[in-house]
């Protein structure tokens, strides 16, 4: 047990934001995020876990609704082209998938990454060129998290053709928009993921997503460090995490 762990109350916190996320595409109320909660909530994105500390993001704040409808019509334009993809089921599900909140939230923020940024040579990146974008998904996910635990929902739009969005939001060309976030107070949290409750998808088990010392070998070696590993996940419960 380590001494340097959060209090019961703050573990159980931080448990119940993750769990309690959504990812919410209508429903927003407009209602104005004050400042200074939504700077708290883009510190909490800035201190992100980053490769080599490149921190290679930025926060483009949008709230000029010209710009935002801009935004809105490729983004829709983008959906109706994706529509033609599915099949069956999820064809018929996919206008269930909203972006409504680009004209209604709060306020919509860019999330873009700097693959320049710290110059050619980043601590971690040498070997894998994408750790950038694996940073700022981190930061992406700080924010979230945030954002739930103060009441806001948050929707992570990416129906859209990055050369749109660099020309609406004048990015130089070099810099990768990896999502518009929506952000603001709403009506209500679903229990469960949208996508879940109409049926596109399902939360796999656990216990099939985890492998124990190579790939693809779902039970461990009897008598080996992870015996009774997989009872212990497969009878967590996400929803009483069993802190004490």
């Amino acid at each position: 047990m380590s001494r340097d762990r959060f209090s019961t109350a703050a573990r159980r916190a931080v448990y119940e934001a993750i769990y309690r996320r959504r990812d919410i595409r209508e429903g927003y109320t407009g209602e104005p995020i004050d400042h200074a909660t939504l700077a708290r909530l883009l510190h909490a994105a800035h201190h992100a876990a980053s490769v080599g500390f490149m921190q290679p993001w930025n926060f483009i704040l949008i709230q000029s609704g010209e710009r935002r409808e801009q935004l809105w019509q490729v983004v829709d334009k983008e959906r109706r082209s994706a529509a033609v993809i599915f099949e069956g089921q999820q064809a018929r599900q996919f206008p269930s998938i909203k972006i409504e909140a680009l004209r209604e939230a709060s306020v919509v923020i860019c999330v873009t990454v700097d693959p320049s940024r710290r110059g050619p040579h980043v601590l971690g990146r040498i070997s894998d060129e994408d750790t950038d974008l694996y940073s700022a998904s981190c930061a992406v996910q700080n924010l979230w998290l945030a954002a739930r635990a103060e009441g806001f929902g948050m929707g992570w739009v990416s129906f859209y053709r990055k050369p749109d969005i660099r020309h609406i939001l004048e990015l130089p060309h070099h810099i990768n928009p990896i999502g518009l976030i929506c952000l603001g107070p709403v009506t209500a949290f679903p229990d469960q993921p949208v996508l879940q409750t109409i049926g596109w998808a399902q939360r796999m088990p656990l216990e099939e997503l985890v492998f124990y010392e190579s790939w693809d070998r779902p039970a461990p070696e009897p008598g080996g460090p992870w015996e009774g590993m997989p009872e212990a996940v497969r009878n967590s419960n996400f929803q009483s995490p069993g802190i004490p």
